[in-house]
């Protein structure tokens, strides 16, 4: 079980194009994420087995839920996930009309 991100600048579609991605923490971010009550706050929503469509204003409030997803991280591969996740947040926070795809297995 995996959760990559992705970084689109509007909606994403079957035809859109990231403009980037996160690959290479699936595995741990998934692990560190089941660990938050399913459905409580904007990190809990997330579906490590569907693509769960996060908008910039969600992403924004996401990033206040990162410390206590950070004291989750039990490994150092988990907090390089949960640090990633924080940048893709970010980054999506700050680009009006952005969107982050996290994609399930």
């Amino acid at each position: 079980m995996g959760v990559e991100i992705e970084l689109y600048a509007e909606r994403p579609t079957r035809r859109s194009r990231p403009l980037r991605g996160s690959y290479g923490h699936g595995g741990p971010l998934a692990s560190v994420l089941a660990r938050l009550p399913p459905g409580e706050g904007r990190l809990g929503r997330i579906d490590p087995y569907r693509d769960t469509p996060v908008n910039e204003q969600d992403a924004g409030a996401a990033l206040a839920e990162l410390p206590a997803l950070e004291a989750l991280a039990a490994s150092p591969q988990q907090q390089e996930a949960v640090r990633d996740l924080g940048r893709m947040l970010a980054d999506c926070a700050a680009t009006p009309g952005s969107w982050l795809l996290f994609v399930g297995d």
